[in-house]
């Protein structure tokens, strides 16, 4: 029997079809989630369930709400969505859900994002840990309840939650765009001409050129992993040859956005960070703001400059969904390029993110190069992965090589110098990697701490 600890990890469940994840694992899990909500004081009578395009979506989130079914509780199912797209619903219904995606992962896979109503995450430390337990329980249990009544509704929320997008930022006065949106064959391309595109019934001032907007689980052009220099390239191409004014990539299930300017440069997460807090800033003046230690020392700058409270978080979902519900912030950002807005139930959105940038893009005149520039303060090297035997013996290796530096330990360890540079070395939670992150105001800075730095991790 399958060892679910192999697929339900510190933030979701994630594996490979069907040798980890079948219809009989989504069923336990199902009614493991219903059981661990009763446990922990909540009384759902319903859950939401999505799915994206993978193929094995379908079959999984039907088996998934047998399992449901079985404990006692009803499915609004509403079909194909991107991942905030089921925030959305969670968030607007007040009911728990359950999203059936791999995000960027290769087509092998899928996997299963849950919340609590109100799209509240559930992790590790907020009952994942007694959702796997129940799950393994229930696979093992020969006697395991028969599929109750079936309680399954069809739901279509797509155009309820366009509007409410809609609803957050105007779009209608800005200057004409030309704007390339990849969508990498995922859900972009089924939320992006709902919110953007021909759906709208209200035109806006916005010309979108589709890339790869055919839904398929299988990605024939490219991943879904923007996050990957080389699935940026044919947007880049795009975006030059064709002449517009922005680009946008979509990860697979569109809850991240990643921003090229017009000359098929990426224009880093942190400084859509920084763009969209000065933003939500001017709204609601000072407000908290959350950004991940990872993010740009220009973050916390920008944040105080336009009256706000930076708040630092460690790196992932559930750490900044919770400590933006403790602080009430008004967004947050990563460097990974999740976003986080109160007006969306602390949930991240990519979709919302991106109507930000096009709004401050087309507020003014200059070239997005320009304009993103403000934002953009200092050297990065990006996240870069050494595969290492022992991270905690690399790691005080590290340490003892810095005894000048100031070192904290958040999350990893971070390690910062008085000219401003910094790094942060953090393990993998789910694979033998070192992952360091450097920056400097200068790249020859960062260039020389980074070398110094590897060469301590893989000598």
């Amino acid at each position: 029997m399958l060892d679910l600890s192999q697929i339900i990890k510190a933030y979701d469940v994630r594996g490979t079809v069907p040798d980890q994840l079948d219809e009989p694992v989504a069923r336990a899990i199902g009614t493991a989630f219903i059981e661990m909500l009763r446990e922990s004081g909540d009384q759902p009578d319903q859950i939401v369930i999505g799915h994206d395009m993978r193929e094995s979506g379908p079959a999984l989130a039907a088996a998934f709400a047998r399992g449901v079914n079985a404990a006692g509780a009803g499915v609004i199912n509403i079909g194909l969505a991107s991942t905030d797209q089921l925030y959305y619903a969670s968030g607007s219904l007040g009911l728990p859900g359950a999203m059936f995606t791999a995000s960027h992962n290769p087509a092998k896979y899928n996997g299963i994002k849950l919340c609590r109503a109100g799209a509240r995450p559930v992790g590790q430390d907020s009952g994942l840990v007694v959702v796997r337990q129940r799950a393994q329980e229930l696979l093992g249990d020969l006697n395991a309840e028969a599929d109750g009544p079936s309680r399954v509704e069809q739901r279509d929320l797509l155009g309820d939650y366009a509007a409410h997008l809609r609803s957050l930022v105007d779009l209608s006065r800005i200057r004409p765009l030309k704007v390339i949106v990849d969508a990498g064959n995922g859900m972009g391309g089924y939320t992006v001409p709902a919110v953007l595109g021909d759906q709208v019934l209200t035109a806006l001032p916005l010309t979108i050129v589709p890339l790869y907007f055919e839904l398929d689980g299988s990605f024939p052009n490219h991943e879904a992993n923007p996050l990957d220099p080389k699935n940026l390239v044919d947007l880049q191409r795009a975006v030059r040859e064709q002449g517009a004014d922005i680009g946008l990539a979509f990860d697979g299930d569109a809850d991240r956005c990643f921003v090229v300017d017009e000359n098929g440069d990426p224009v880093s997460p942190s400084a859509v960070t920084a763009l969209v807090a000065a933003r939500e800033l001017a709204k609601f003046p000072g407000s908290t703001i959350i950004h991940n230690l990872i993010t740009s020392s220009a973050v916390p700058e920008i944040i105080v400059e336009n009256g706000g409270k930076p708040v630092r978080s460690r790196v992932g979902h559930s750490f900044i969904k919770a400590e933006m519900a403790q602080t009430n912030a008004v967004f947050g950002g990563e460097h990974s390029a999740h976003y986080y807005f109160r007006d969306f139930w602390f949930a991240d959105t990519g979709m919302l993110a991106a109507m930000h940038v096009l709004a401050a893009l087309g507020g003014q005149d200059r070239p997005l190069s320009e304009f993103a520039a403000e934002y953009e303060r200092y050297q990065a090297s990006g996240e870069i992965n050494s595969t290492v035997a022992d991270a905690a013996a690399k790691s005080l290796e590290v340490r003892a090589a810095f005894p000048d530096a100031r070192v904290d330990d958040l999350d990893g360890l971070t390690f910062s110098f008085e000219d401003g540079s910094w790094f942060n070395l953090r393990a993998s939670n789910t694979e033998p990697l070192l992952r360091l992150n450097v920056e400097a105001p200068d790249a020859g800075r960062m260039a020389s701490l980074r070398d110094e730095v590897l060469a301590i991790v893989r000598g």
